[in-house]
């Protein structure tokens, strides 16, 4: 059985980019801190994982640096040889499913404050009066 189970903040934002065919695929890095007892401290190790198609698209979308997941997948490890005739190996997760444990992401957030101001200014009459403007400053302080 090659099953893997991970729960882990992104390193930084995942890169999605799609292949000559047209599948997108997405790669992105999962810091896992394992605690080794009282006085020893923790140990942290990186993962790197890739997601494909629709939940590629997914995690480009909605997952940034940070943010806390759960991750479940399998392991796979490729191999190529480089123009220097140098053989390289890369193991890393394939994503099968993913959870946000952490919420929304910086990029949802932003672009949800920035709709929200985008609507209050589209409202005929809104900046008009000071109760109007009141709740746009209330979504730039969160």
């Amino acid at each position: 059985m090659n099953k893997v189970m991970l729960v882990g903040r992104l390193t930084r934002d995942p890169e999605l980019r799609s292949l000559p065919s047209g599948k997108p695929v997405a790669n992105f890095t999962i810091a896992t801190n394992e605690y080794r007892g009282a006085g020893n401290g923790e140990r942290t190790e990186y993962h790197n994982a890739v997601a494909w198609d629709r939940l590629a698209e997914v995690c480009g979308q909605f997952l940034s640096k940070g943010q806390l997941v759960d991750v479940e997948g399998r392991l796979q490890t490729r191999q190529w040889d480089d123009e220097a005739g140098v053989r390289h190996w890369k193991t890393e997760v394939v994503v099968g499913s993913l959870e946000m444990l952490s919420g929304r992401g910086k990029k949802d957030y932003a672009k949800e404050v920035q709709s929200a101001i985008g609507e209050a200014d589209a409202v005929p009459g809104a900046a008009t009066n000071g109760a109007a403007e009141a709740p746009q400053e209330a979504l730039i302080a969160m």
